[in-house]
């Protein structure tokens, strides 16, 4: 087998090529090449302020790095897709260009897109699929610049380019902001914060993108919630990282006797309060509780980062909508289900719907005092 391989936009996006080359799959000293297609697609989502795009950047620049560590031959090759090409891009074009660019300098095409790979596959390519190549991460604890941010007491941290870090501190209820370092957030160090938290979720299997828009980013990083923004969305790169302090159940609560007892059965329960009130951490515990009565249990959530047991499956928008989410979650025919968060009308019509189906529902609810 010929030591040349192309690579698409998957394997860079996901900087599974990395690992092929450091777990010496592809034998030693192989060369790579990198069609201009994959470079204008990097280039393009980074244009947009998409932060694949920044990863995706910071992979071609280590594979050049490996190249002059003679680690790795890099081959810059083809011409880069015309405007049109890149419009046409989710219909397969550009794809379909990667594909022909690496039959034409005869290598082998590494892919982690199934549909690319069989559909070279047909057209006469050799094909690695990557995910057969790369073994499964072992869990690790988490080794994050973020991290040291963090203290046991420490609910969210807050950081802006050439601003000083702060943090909230405290407890859900009772929580103060506070400056925790005097010098102010450098464009480097930021920069490498976001790139960081970025290639760990794309690394860790209990970690995944929620949402990414231009310019904005929500990530779930296993326990830590972070939400990425930029321009033109924000005024200036920021990060805000929330992690939660405790995970508690409903024993652990002070709660009135008839309450407890209206609690057995969510027939339309309400969770209101102020945001860091602590509501998702009683809404948690009361998933859990309902789980214990051996019922099943599902959430909805916008963003998925209620810590309730494995066993509680965590939906969110499908196809960027609740409202499909809730045709198939209905279907699933769940005993409870724990809405977080309800705030605008059509979240209430989707709380009732579920209501009126016979549902258990407890909708979490963000109360703004004016």
């Amino acid at each position: 087998m010929p030591d040349k391989f192309a690579c698409d936009t998957s394997v860079i996006f996901n900087g599974q090529i990395l690992k092929l080359i450091e777990d010496y799959e592809l034998g030693e000293c192989p060369e790579i090449y990198i069609s201009n297609i994959v470079i204008a697609e990097i280039e393009y989502r980074t244009n947009i302020h998409k932060e694949i795009g920044f990863y995706g950047l910071n992979v071609l620049k280590k594979l050049r790095q490996l190249n002059d560590e003679k680690k790795i031959k890099l081959h810059v090759v083809g011409k880069r897709p015309s405007r049109e090409e890149i419009k046409m891009a989710p219909g397969g074009e550009l794809d379909a260009l990667i594909r022909k660019v690496a039959l034409e300098n005869n290598t082998i095409l590494i892919t982690a897109d199934r549909i690319q790979g069989d559909v070279g596959i047909f057209e006469g390519l050799e094909v690695l699929f990557a995910w057969e190549k790369v073994s499964p991460k072992k869990e690790e604890s988490l080794s994050l610049k973020l991290l040291d941010f963090f203290d046991e007491t420490t609910m969210s941290v807050h950081l802006k380019r050439n601003l000083p870090p702060y943090a909230k501190k405290g407890s859900p209820g009772d929580w103060h902001l506070k400056k925790i370092a005097e010098d102010p957030i450098t464009t480097k160090v930021i920069e490498e914060i976001a790139l960081e938290i970025i290639e760990n979720v794309r690394e860790d299997e209990h970690s995944f993108i929620e949402i990414e828009k231009e310019g904005a980013v929500v990530a779930q990083l296993r326990e830590f919630r972070i939400v990425i923004t930029r321009p033109p969305f924000s005024n200036d790169i920021e990060i805000t990282a929330v992690h939660p302090l405790v995970s508690l159940t409903l024993s652990d609560y002070s709660i009135d006797d008839r309450l407890r007892k209206r609690l057995q059965k969510a027939e339309g329960i309400l969770v209101s309060g102020s945001p860091g009130a602590g509501k998702s951490t009683f809404s948690a515990a009361l998933a859990n509780y309902y789980l214990e009565q051996d019922k099943v249990v599902k959430t909805l959530e916008s963003v998925r980062d209620l810590q309730v047991r494995p066993e509680i499956t965590q939906y969110t928008k499908l196809e960027g909508s609740l409202e499909n989410s809730a045709d198939i979650l209905l279907l699933v025919r769940p005993d409870y289900t724990i809405f977080d968060e309800v705030r605008v009308f059509a979240d209430f019509k989707i709380y009732a719907d579920f209501r009126l189906s016979g549902v258990g529902m407890v909708g979490v609810y963000i109360l703004l005092l004016l």
